[in-house]
């Protein structure tokens, strides 16, 4: 528990960054929620750039960021402002002879690897193509991003 209290954050509209020990009241509250506040029309504009500023800071000894949130909570960090290398696996099936991003089947793979990250105290971005979690494999077809298909 010690390693994904060291290396996992999770993004909460309510709460910001989260560590996996934090207590926090159960709540349903979606990012993309549109919400009157003092900065802002949403929780995107209310965040502006805290989260990003504070994960960077929290995580500035690791040589990678892997990025598991749904582009939803992705939104909010505002990553092409990134200062640091940020991998965004990307999960894919087959569909009538296609390959696809099925959000159900793609939310489950990111906990996953997520799982698989912390189990095998995962450090080095290579070690990600290990994965090989409900049948996902990794595939080198596409040069620009980290692909996963099964």
């Amino acid at each position: 528990m010690v390693f994904a209290q060291d290396n996992l954050r999770i993004i909460s509209g309510l709460y910001g960054l989260l560590k996996p020990l934090d207590l926090v009241f159960p709540y349903r509250l979606e990012m993309g929620t549109t919400i009157q506040t003092k900065n802002g029309n949403n929780l995107y504009e209310f965040w502006g750039d805290k989260l990003r500023k504070s994960l960077l800071s929290q995580m500035q000894d690791k040589e990678v960021l892997v990025n598991l949130a749904s582009n939803e909570y992705s939104k909010v960090l505002q990553m092409d402002h990134f200062t640091k290398p940020l991998i965004t696996p990307v999960f894919k099936d087959y569909k009538n002879g296609k390959l696809k991003v099925i959000s159900f089947f793609a939310k489950k793979a990111r906990g996953e690897m997520a799982n698989f990250i912390i189990t095998n105290k995962i450090t080095q971005a290579g070690d990600l193509k290990l994965f090989t979690n409900e049948g996902y494999k990794f595939s080198d077809e596409n040069k620009g991003e980290i692909l996963f298909i099964r």
